[in-house]
Formats: structure tokens, sequence, C-alpha cells
């Protein structure tokens, strides 16, 4: 048997990491300002990572959700602290996509209506309903396809009007940043506009923090820098430092009965001692503030840069958008200084996602070698 391919793959294959580093088969050392799509959160190899999950392993790795497991209650508890959204429940899974789902199924359970309204440029996940909200007509398979979502311009309030006049809808879908789509920022007023009106029509707001949830833009939510407040919130990526884990927070408003949901390995004693292990590490050592920090730094050395047309930012969720397509900087990267970078769906915009712990010295290295780059691109 062979593999699916489905992948295109950079000729690497890492061995060892620690922190923002990465080592391949042949002891090269590479910077990753990339994390594996925002995943990386605390760093590759974090001490208290490592002893919580050795830790628990050691003790029991699994068992079905048909037990009571209190390490779940403590991750519980933990976030709603650390999130500021202690009166919401959560419900474990395995994935941003299967977050996605169970979201988007709640809402409809919760509004007993179908049409979801989702966004241009907007990345929700593979599966069903996550890939048919997803703006990528060549992922979605026939089987996907369905007019229960609404594609609506992104920051268009006009618009976002407009379906909801000439629709009952179940809820609304949005990336707290657009990941996938080149790190596009929603406005303020577009969000608030998205409150209201799921306020006067009774839908959802459902707010997908996969990629730019778990402190990553400064706040521990990026929805939170608008001041509004979501329905569900749907997380991932960052949750678990690499480890398989995703997560639905749920406003009080919902009612549960046994059954509505279901995981077989969501909210694992593993997945929930890598969770706790990020959320101790993220408030110990004030990643919130780092990742501002850090990001206002990357921002003010890149900024005038003249091969840079736009940087699209918050904390250390960018996006740097070029003049020229990004691949041959990208690779320039890669090949020349060992640094991982991300792209977007957008050809010319580079992403940058490094861990939240990530120093100046690491972010100068980059600083160094883009500039060398751009010099040689004009």
């Amino acid at each position: 048997m062979k593999l699916f391919d489905v992948y295109p793959l950079f000729d690497l294959n890492f061995i060892k990491a620690e922190g923002s580093y990465l080592w391949n088969d042949k002891n090269e050392k590479y910077l990753d300002l990339y994390g594996g799509h925002a995943v990386i959160s605390i760093g590759h190899s974090h001490p208290t990572y490592v002893q919580k999950v050795t830790e628990q392993l050691q003790k029991i790795g699994f068992y079905s959700n048909s037990v009571k497991i209190p390490i779940q209650e403590e991750v519980a508890l933990k976030l709603g602290k650390i999130c500021g959204y202690e009166d919401y429940s959560l419900f474990m899974c395995n994935s941003g996509a299967e977050a996605n789902e169970n979201a988007i199924k709640l809402a409809s359970f919760h509004t007993k209506k179908k049409k979801n309204i989702c966004f241009t440029k907007a990345f929700h996940g593979r599966t069903a309903a996550a890939v048919a909200a997803t703006d990528n007509k060549s992922i979605i398979a026939p089987t996907n396809e369905t007019d229960n979502f609404i594609f609506v311009p992104f920051n268009n309030t006009t618009a976002l009007e407009e379906t909801f006049k000439n629709h009952e809808i179940s809820s609304v879908i949005i990336e707290g940043i657009q990941g996938v789509g080149g790190v596009q920022i929603p406005e303020v007023d577009f969000l608030k506009k998205i409150r209201s009106l799921c306020d006067e029509h009774e839908a959802v707001f459902i707010c997908d923090e996969i990629q730019s949830g778990y402190g990553r833009t400064g706040k521990f939510f990026a929805h939170q820098h608008a001041q509004v407040q979501a329905d569900i919130i749907t997380i991932a990526k960052g949750m678990g430092n690499g480890f398989p884990v995703g997560g639905v927070l749920i406003a009080p408003k919902f009612q549960a009965k046994h059954g509505l949901l279901g995981t077989t390995f969501g909210g694992n004693y593993l997945a929930c001692a890598a969770s706790l292990a990020v959320l101790e590490t993220i408030e110990k050592e004030n990643l919130l503030q780092n990742a501002t920090d850090l990001g206002n730094y990357l921002y003010e050395e890149l900024k005038d840069d003249p091969l840079i047309h736009e940087i699209r930012y918050q904390g250390l969720m960018f996006g740097i958008e070029l003049k020229v397509s990004c691949a041959p900087l990208r690779n320039k990267l890669l090949s020349e200084f060992n640094i991982l970078t991300g792209n977007a769906s957008c050809p010319k915009t580079l992403r940058i996602l490094p861990a939240l712990n990530i120093t100046k010295t690491e972010l100068d290295a980059f600083i160094h070698a883009f500039k060398i780059l751009s010099k040689s691109n004009l």
C-alpha cells in the first residue's frame, strides 16, 4: 500500500523539534515561523507539555465518554477563566472541522432553521457542512453541494442585511480572522452588525477561532478585539500544541440533552493533558502579551520594505502581501535561510504564524533574511 497523494510536499524529514526550531534527518536546523498551520502555540516539545502528556500516558490514555473523565472539567474551568467565557459550556472533539460541524448542527437544533451565512474567502474545514461553508469550489464534492449555505461578501454590511431580509437564517459563521483567505480581518462594525442581526432575527453567531484563537492575536480570541460576544466559538489548532484536539464553546441559552452531540475520541485523557499544558503555559509565560509585543515589533521592522504591498496582522497572525507572487521568496527563505513560512489562497500573501513564545532574536533572523531577499527581488 502507498499513501494517497493529496499533499504537495517539501523534501524535508524532521526528526527533532524544540521551541521554534526543527532538525531534519541531516541534522540541519530550521526556524519554524508557521507552526504547522498555527498548531504549535507554545513551542515544540515544551517541557510542561511533554511532562503533562507523559505523566498522563503513564496513568491512563483512553476510555470513552461513557465514564466520568474529571480532567475534562479541569480543561473547561481553566479555559473559561482564561478566555473570559466562564458561563459557557465546553464540548470537546478532535479537530477544527469537527468543531464547526457540531457548531452548525447545534445552531440548527436550536433555531429549527436550515440556512447559514458564510463569507467569501472563508475556510472552515473539509467535512460535510464545514466544506460547504468554505469558499473553494475545488474541494467541495457534489455530495456536499447544498443551498443551505449562502456566501456573502466579506465586510459588506449591506449584503449581510439583504441576506437576512431574504432568508430564514439559522447561523452566521465567520472566522475571527480569515487564515487561509490571507489574514483578512473583519471590521469591528461588521462583527457588531453580525451580532445585532443575529439578535434581531434569532440566529446564532458562530465564531470560528480555530486558527485565530488561543492568544494568537494578543487577546485569547480575535473577535474580542471588537468587543463582541459570539454564541458559539470553535477551537482547535493551538489548543493542543500538536495533539489532535478541538472544542466548541456554547452559550448558556443552548439546551443540552443526552445524545445531542457525541464523539468517540474527543476529550480523551491525553488531549486534555495537552490542553491543560497549553493553557497553563499561556498564563504562566504571559504569552498574550508576548504575541502583542512581538507582533508590533515585526510590523514596525517590515512595514516600509519596498517589496511589501500591505501587512495585515493582529498579534502574531501575519499576512504579508507582496507586490509579486510570494512563492519565490518563500522557497528562498526555506532553501537559503532554513526558515519555514506559509502561503494563503491569495498567491501574493506570505503567512507568518510562529509559536506565541517566539523571541525577538528569532524574529530578527527572519527580518534579516526577508530584507536580503527583498533587495534581490527589486
